[in-house]
């Protein structure tokens, strides 16, 4: 077989794909190349290969091939593979959930704040994938069907509201994973943060990872020694002196992204407990506008942030999907607060 190879794959928890690179070995014999890769992919599967090919996710020398494709010696092989977690024991649970969009490849959520999105340690009930495996036993055609499984390609936090895509099966999961690897994918999120921008629009750029003191947060490490390439577009939509509404748009998919990003350019997420948003960082020191951001707090126990717009090519009918929904309740409550708040200061002046 050869000594191929096999540069440390990039697995990327963010976007839940795996990236692999190989350079065949000199020695080695012609051999297929859906067996060539299950021999060097770790819990690998033939019929999981084959899908990754259908979905133009194996490149030999930059080109798409097929699975009877026949490697020879010095070519490289990139392969972008589908990463679902490590599953625990899936259990499905008849909880409630806000469906955008179905067919049978894929599934578009739009997901409360609160709710979990995969099952892991301290959380093996309640969770987005619990309900969707309720959800997807019901249909006829993932009736013992093993293929067929809720599959994750990206996520948002647990207290983060709004839209997420699951695939249905593996050539939609790859086919996915491909989009958002590539950076392809439309990602908006809406989110309050505390303070007044000096411009109406801005790119943050820096590399997020652990931070050091508190593994707990994500920090920005802007001479790239540590963690990973992020990049955040914001906008400006609505100023009400002490916070602000933006918009930001992903062009990566880091954990805490946009909560790490805008705590490095000072302007923490409004009550965004993890970051020290949820105390009072702007402001009047009047005990009236403390009490009034206390009650904001309380109609949104957790970070102000919504992912509102999410739009990717489908993987069968290759066509452009497309969607938005409006923001949470609690969202709409707080902004509704500041506005009545800032106009009744402006006449007060």
């Amino acid at each position: 077989m050869g000594d191929t190879i096999n540069l440390i794959p990039e697995v990327d928890t963010d976007e839940m794909y795996e990236h692999y690179k190989f350079v065949v070995d000199r020695g080695q014999n012609s051999m297929r190349i859906d067996k060539y890769l299950v021999n060097y992919i770790e819990n690998s599967t033939r019929n999981k290969v084959q899908q990754t090919i259908k979905a133009d996710n194996v490149l030999v020398n930059n080109s798409p091939v097929k699975s009877n494709y026949k490697v020879k010696p010095n070519d490289i092989i990139s392969v972008v593979l589908a990463h679902p977690p490590k599953e625990t024991n899936i259990i499905p649970q008849n909880i409630p959930l806000n469906i955008v969009y179905e067919d049978e490849d894929l599934l578009v959520v739009n997901k409360e704040a609160g709710m979990v999105v995969h099952p892991g340690f301290g959380n093996f009930e309640g969770t987005l994938i619990n309900a969707l495996a309720y959800h997807f036993n019901q249909l006829p055609y993932f009736q013992n069907d093993l293929d067929k499984r809720p599959g994750l390609v990206h996520r948002i936090d647990k207290d983060t509201s709004g839209l997420l895509v699951i695939a249905k099966n593996e050539f939609a999961m790859n086919f996915l994973a491909k989009q958002f690897f590539n950076k392809t994918t439309q990602r908006v999120y809406q989110a309050l943060v505390w303070g007044n921008f000096e411009e109406d629009e801005g790119t943050i750029t820096g590399h997020i990872g652990r931070d050091i003191k508190d593994r707990m947060q994500m920090s920005v490490f802007p001479d790239g020694t540590h963690g990973k390439h992020a990049v955040t577009h914001y906008k400006v939509l609505e100023r009400f002196r002490y916070v602000t509404l933006i918009e930001c748009t992903l062009e990566t998919g880091r954990t805490h992204q946009i909560r790490a990003h805008m705590k490095y350019i000072g302007h923490i997420l409004f009550n965004d407990a993890r970051y020290g948003g949820n105390q009072v960082l702007k402001g009047t020191t009047f005990s009236k506008y403390k009490q009034f951001v206390e009650n904001c707090f309380q109609i949104i126990p957790r970070q102000a942030l919504h992912a509102k717009t999410l739009g990717f090519i489908h993987p069968t009918t290759k066509k452009e999907m497309f969607f938005e929904v409006d923001l949470p309740e609690d969202m709409q409550k707080v902004l509704e607060k500041w506005r009545t708040y800032i106009n009744y200061s402006s006449l007060s002046e």
